[in-house]
């Protein structure tokens, strides 16, 4: 079964609602799940508890103000539901290594030297590549403002587009040996803002004669317009000939797009694929020769 319309819409809350009381009982109940079935599918599509999602987040958006605001560590920590500066520092220790107001100090002394050196946010992104339609069109690189967990995340935006047929993509490539036989699943989590058409993860499987074997672009699930973080997911199986295996984000038209988190992991055949099959069934007979019909 496909649970990825629920996890959406339950991250959706979760991400409006971070500053609010959040309990396992009471976002099952607003999916309307069992806490139990609830937890185990959270955990099996997002890769974390529920617990552990609600946590990381608060932390990361508790980062984020720490560096771009003059808000008191006690006011952040009371606003994200911490019950003091303590367990706050404790949990803030276990995901940045730092104290808050080391981080504040060190991490932020960091940032304001590169915007005086005049360093820009497009920049090479190490393992990533330009590609696409127009790649020269488009700028990507890492954002320290923007991000789902840690320190930063990757961009994709339009920078020169003139027309909605124009797209790029952010992507890697691999050797398809350690999957081949196996359904494998890219998901992540995805910000867009201003898009004109549609953004999302892509994923391409090629055969060893350059062959498209498995595809999926989430063409028929597009994020467009202004989106806060969500998980997305797309599910391919890896067939014996592959060879190559070719994912990245997708923008198509203009705006921004920011993913972080990435990550593959090997599922069973409960998981339903999001292949995309552009092939068509062959008929017996040619029909509507008249153009009658």
């Amino acid at each position: 079964m496909n649970y990825s319309a629920m996890i959406q819409q339950t991250i959706g809350y979760i991400e409006t609602n971070l500053h609010e009381e959040l309990s396992l009982e009471g976002i099952a109940k607003y999916i309307g799940f069992s806490k139990y079935h609830y937890h185990r599918i959270f955990q099996k599509e997002v890769g974390v508890t529920l617990s552990e999602y609600i946590r990381y987040r608060r932390i990361a958006n508790a980062a984020n103000i720490l560096l771009y605001t003059n808000e008191k560590i006690i006011e952040i920590a009371v606003h994200y539901r911490f019950e003091s500066q303590e367990s706050f520092t404790r949990a803030f220790k276990k995901y940045y290594r730092l104290p808050p107001g080391q981080y504040r100090r060190i991490i932020g002394s960091l940032i304001n030297q590169e915007e005086e050196a005049g360093m820009k946010q497009e920049e090479t992104v190490k393992g990533w590549f330009l590609s696409g339609s127009h790649p020269f069109n488009y700028t990507m690189g890492l954002d320290p403002k923007n991000f789902h967990k840690g320190r930063a995340s990757g961009f994709l935006k339009s920078a020169t587009v003139e027309a909605n047929d124009e797209f790029a993509t952010m992507m890697q490539q691999f050797k398809a040996d350690n999957y081949v036989g196996k359904r494998i699943r890219l998901s992540g989590f995805i910000k867009s803002a201003r898009v004109s058409v549609f953004c999302g993860f892509w994923m391409r499987v090629d055969n060893n004669l350059g062959d498209i074997v498995q595809f999926d672009n989430m063409s028929n699930r597009p994020i467009s317009g202004d989106t806060e973080w969500n998980h997305y997911a797309i599910v391919l199986d890896v067939p014996d000939n592959s060879t190559i295996i070719s994912f990245g984000v997708i923008l198509s038209g203009r705006g921004q797009v920011w993913v972080d988190g990435l990550r593959f992991d090997e599922v069973d055949d409960s998981t339903p694929t999001t292949n995309l099959d552009y092939t068509q069934e062959l008929l017996d007979e040619p029909v509507n020769l008249s153009f009658e019909e």
